[in-house]
C-alpha cells in the first residue's frame, strides 16, 4: 500500500470526451488541464482587507479556497441599527472575486454579542436575534450561502458574563428556551431567507456532552448541514489517533464534519494545567525558531489525518498571521512582520502540491478522449482559446464537452 492510498476516496478518476459542435470526437487534440479549485473545503480567516499589505493578501490567496467571514453581533451592529454591511460585504466580493467560497460566523453567539440587546426585556431580545439572523443571511444570499449557524451551544445556558452574569441576554434566552429549542431558532429564521443555504453546529466541547447534543438536535427534526469541531491546540497538537477517534464519534451521524477552528502553535506551549484557553495571559507570546519547526511538521501531519478522513469535508484555519491572533498566541503562517513561517511552505506543500494538479498537456486518442486522476475540483479545460471550467465530485467520472474544431 503505498502513502497516497489513504487518500483514494478523494480523489476523481476522469474521462473526457473531447467533440465538436456536430458530436464528432476531436483525435489527436491538445488539450491542457489545470486545477482550479478543491471540492475540500481548505480555509481560513481572510486578511484585513483595510490593514494588510496587497502581498498578504496574495500569499493567503495562493494557499487557500474558502474564507470565514466574521458576523460577530457585538461588532457588525455595535450600535441599534447601525450595521458594518457595506464593509463586510466588500471585503466578501473581493474573496468571492478571486474564486473564494465564503462561509459567516456566527449567526447566534453568546459571547462578542450586542450588548445594547442585554437591556432589553427577552422577548424583545429575541425579536430582534431573530430579525438579525433574516437580516444577515437574506442580505449576503447568493455572496454567503454557508453559515455557522449557532455557536457553542453546550455551554450556552451556563455561560458566564464577567463581570455581570445576569445580563447576557443570549444565555439567558438558551437557559429559558433549552439548547434545542436555540438551534431551532438559529436554523429556521436562516433557512427562511435561504433555503438553500448549509447551516452548520458549532462547538469546541468535542465531548459527550456536544454529541448528546447533536442527537437531540436530530431527533428534534431539525435539519443541520454539517457539524462543526473546533480544536485551538495551544497546549500541543492533539495526534492523529485522537484526531481519528473524535472524527469516528461524529461521525456515526451521518453528517459531515467541518474543523471550523484549527490552530497549532509556533512558539512555547500553553502549560498543560490551564482548562480555559483565555485564562492564559501573558504579556508576549513570541514565535521561536524551534517552535515554527515543530509547527510546520505538526501543520502537515493534522492536516493530513483529516484529509485522509472519509467524513471530514473541509478545515478552516484560525489566523493566517501572527499580528492580531486570538489571545496574541503565535499560531499564524506569517509572523508578525509579515515574512513566512515553515508552516506556510508546508502546507502549500501539500494543498497546492501534492494534493493538487498543475497544468499539464494531454493529447486526446482516436475516440477523443482524455484521462487523468486528480484530487476532487474544479478543472479547466483548454484547447487554443476555448476553455471549459468542469467540476469533477470523487470517484469514476465521464464527461463529454463540445470545443470548436
Amino acid at each position: 500500500m503505498t502513502s497516497t492510498d489513504r487518500y483514494a476516496h478523494r480523489k476523481v478518476n476522469a474521462t473526457i470526451t473531447v467533440t465538436d459542435e456536430l458530436g464528432r470526437p476531436l483525435s489527436g487534440r491538445p488539450i491542457t488541464v489545470a486545477q482550479r479549485q478543491h471540492a475540500f473545503g481548505f480555509g481560513c480567516t481572510p486578511p484585513d482587507m483595510a490593514e494588510e499589505s496587497g502581498e498578504t493578501r496574495e500569499l493567503w490567496t495562493q494557499l487557500f479556497d474558502t474564507a470565514t467571514l466574521a458576523f460577530y453581533w457585538g461588532r457588525y451592529e455595535p450600535v441599534r441599527g447601525v450595521t458594518d454591511r457595506e464593509g463586510v460585504l466588500r471585503c466578501a466580493n473581493w474573496l468571492a472575486n478571486r474564486g473564494v467560497r465564503l462561509k459567516g460566523h456566527p449567526l447566534v453567539w453568546h459571547t462578542v454579542k450586542a450588548p445594547w440587546v442585554d437591556e432589553l426585556p427577552l422577548s424583545e431580545a429575541e425579536e430582534l436575534l431573530r430579525g438579525r439572523i433574516r437580516r444577515e443571511v437574506g442580505d449576503f444570499a447568493g455572496v454567503v450561502d454557508s453559515w455557522d449557524a449557532i455557536n457553542e451551544v453546550v455551554i450556552m445556558p451556563d455561560f458566564v458574563n464577567e463581570p455581570d452574569d445576569i445580563k447576557n441576554a443570549i444565555t439567558r434566552m438558551c437557559a429559558e428556551k433549552g439548547r434545542v429549542a436555540m438551534v431551532a431558532l438559529a436554523v429556521e429564521e436562516a433557512r427562511s431567507q435561504n433555503p438553500e443555504a448549509q447551516l452548520i453546529l458549532n462547538d469546541f466541547d468535542l465531548g459527550p456532552r456536544y454529541e448528546r447534543l447533536v442527537e437531540e438536535v436530530l431527533a428534534a427534526g431539525i435539519t443541520i448541514d454539517a457539524i462543526g469541531l473546533q480544536s485551538h491546540m495551544h497546549q500541543g497538537f492533539r495526534g492523529e489517533d485522537q484526531l481519528n477517534e473524535i472524527c469516528n464519534r461524529f461521525a456515526r451521524f451521518g453528517l459531515p464534519l467541518h474543523w471550523t477552528e484549527t490552530t497549532i502553535l509556533s512558539g512555547d506551549l500553553m502549560p498543560p494545567e490551564i482548562e480555559d484557553l483565555n485564562d492564559y495571559v501573558v504579556a508576549d507570546w513570541p514565535t521561536t525558531t524551534d517552535g515554527e519547526a515543530r509547527q510546520a511538521e505538526d501543520i502537515v501531519r493534522h492536516y493530513s489525518a483529516l484529509v485522509a478522513h472519509p467524513a471530514v469535508e473541509s478545515i478552516t484555519y484560525w489566523g493566517f498571521d501572527d499580528a492580531g491572533a486570538w489571545l496574541g498566541a503565535p499560531v499564524g503562517f506569517l509572523r508578525a512582520d509579515g515574512t513566512q513561517k515553515p508552516s506556510y511552505s508546508a502546507l502549500r506543500d501539500l494543498i497546492r502540491g501534492e494534493w493538487w494538479l498543475d497544468p499539464v498537456e494531454l493529447v486526446t486518442d482516436n475516440d477523443g478522449r482524455i484521462q487523468f486522476d486528480a484530487f476532487a475540483g474544479s478543472f479547466d479545460v483548454a484547447s487554443g482559446d476555448s476553455h471549459v471550467l468542469v467540476d469533477l465530485a470523487a470517484g469514476p467520472a465521464q464527461v463529454d464537452l463540445q470545443l470548436p474544431a
